[in-house]
């Protein structure tokens, strides 16, 4: 396939003022994207809210998910063999907000937790959960690709999903 450009029109403006880190943030404001959170059990329980989670593969049932290596949670992400997968409801606004807040204590009230399967913190409340086995870190950039084996879960909570766009949580319209 080979792309055409119609000599009628302006081929697209590309500012090179902006930084490509800026564009690419830029552009992706208006990509919706599911709002997750995951979480793991080191010393203590870590978490962050995530908009990157994909699922990779039927079989085996694989998941990714991006991770910065400079963030909070890396540490222990970097070293656990488990990790949670929580899909998030529209009504779960301030639980993506807590999660992705800087110092925040993600896991003190009103957050509701439990210990789930292989140890992982479960929150309570979500559309949807995994337990999911890591099988690999992929460097790439200042982040990991994480790739999990899904292991344990509960795909049958209530609630519509929560999304992230133009640089806010929303749900979805009809």
């Amino acid at each position: 396939m080979t792309a055409t450009h119609d000599l009628g029109t302006s081929p697209p403006r590309v500012d090179r003022a902006l930084a490509t880190s800026d564009l690419l943030r830029s552009a992706f404001r208006r990509h919706a994207a599911g709002v997750s959170v995951i979480t793991a059990q080191g010393d203590r329980p870590v978490g962050f809210t995530a908009t990157s989670l994909t699922s990779v593969a039927a079989e085996p049932p694989l998941i990714s998910f991006g991770v910065g290596t400079g963030s909070s949670s890396w540490p222990v992400i970097a070293g656990t063999g488990y990790v949670g997968v929580h899909v998030l409801g529209e009504h779960q606004q301030e639980l993506a907000a807590t999660f992705a807040r800087s110092g925040a204590d993600r896991f003190a009230p009103p957050t509701v937790w439990r210990p789930g399967p292989h140890g992982v913190p479960v929150l309570d409340g979500v559309p949807a959960w995994l337990v999911c086995r890591v099988v690999a870190r992929i460097p790439a950039g200042d982040h990991r690709i994480v790739v999990a084996e899904v292991v344990a879960g509960d795909p049958d909570g209530a609630g519509r999903p929560l999304v992230h766009h133009h640089g806010r949580f929303t749900g979805l319209r009809d």
